[in-house]
């Protein structure tokens, strides 16, 4: 048997994070994660306490990237809806370039504990969704900033979520994958259904 070789954080959250995507929280054990790591259980709980720190530490760095440009985007000093239309459009990129973040947050969503779940939201989603609400205050200040901002995120990830499924649906279009093509659709029904609400 060769030897196990000591992992960087870094490499365990790599191969942590499909295993998660693939699998959710409760169908991804440690033992698992330190056997496709190549490491040793307790050599494992020596990086992560236990499971729940592992998988908040997978989540965050599945977002860390995402949402620095997300983030840098939202403070940057164009107008808010040249903001809307680069903020919507790179989130379509990065959601369809990356399935695995796409299946963690559809999972822990659908499955997610009430503890977990408050977690993600203050220590990881907080400020990204905080610049985005602030956004939509600045574009349309009658309208509910909080339920747009999910709106705009919810119309977003649905649609790159039932990439299965949709090609199997009436008028379904190879275009319709492109996330140039979704990022232009959405933010025009967003700009259209500001103009008139």
């Amino acid at each position: 048997m060769r030897p196990l070789h000591p992992k960087s954080k870094e490499e365990i959250l790599a191969i942590a994070i499909p295993l998660f995507a693939g699998s959710g929280y409760s169908g991804v054990s440690m033992r698992t994660i330190a056997q496709n790591v190549g490491l040793s259980a307790a050599a494992l709980y020596h990086h992560f306490p236990d499971k729940q720190a592992l998988y908040l530490s997978a989540m965050a760095q599945a977002f860390v990237d995402k949402a620095d440009s997300l983030e840098k985007i939202l403070s940057s000093s164009a107008t808010s809806e040249k903001r809307l239309s680069q903020f919507i459009t790179r989130l379509c990129e990065l959601v369809h370039q990356d399935n695995d973040f796409s299946m963690l947050i559809q999972r822990e969503m659908m499955n997610g504990d009430e503890a977990r779940l408050q977690l993600l939201a203050t220590e990881i989603y907080h400020d990204l969704f905080q610049g985005v609400t602030e956004l939509c205050q600045e574009l349309n200040p009658q309208h509910d900033p909080y339920l747009l901002a999910i709106s705009i995120i919810g119309l977003v990830m649905y649609h790159f979520q039932t990439a299965a499924i949709r090609p199997y649906l009436p008028h379904s279009k190879e275009q319709h994958n492109d996330p140039q093509v979704v990022a232009r659709h959405v933010t025009n029904l967003v700009l259209l259904g500001l103009k008139t609400a």
